[in-house]
């Protein structure tokens, strides 16, 4: 996994190298001191989601916003060893 993007309240949103089946995984984690982590899986382009642990529903649509106005990003990203190889920093 690739890290992408880090948020003010430290959710860490990172992504795959792109699948055989031509789709990026893209996993949102956030720390929480009661439950540890609530996290979210979200598979480009279809912006399938696939699983949701401790996030209300503002929470995911919030995420959501963010995938769908970075997924070009995200998917370039994914063929190119992520943002660090691709930036060739």
């Amino acid at each position: 996994m690739y890290p992408f993007m880090t948020l003010a309240d430290n959710t860490e949103i990172v992504h795959s190298e792109m699948l055989p089946d031509n789709r990026v995984k893209v996993y949102v984690e956030k720390p929480d001191a009661k439950d540890c982590f609530h996290d979210m899986t979200c598979y480009l382009p279809g912006y399938e989601i696939e699983s949701i642990h401790g996030f209300s529903e503002d929470e995911v649509a919030e995420f959501m916003e963010i995938i769908r106005s970075t997924a070009h990003l995200i998917i370039e990203f994914s063929q190119e060893g992520g943002f660090l190889n691709a930036s060739g920093l």
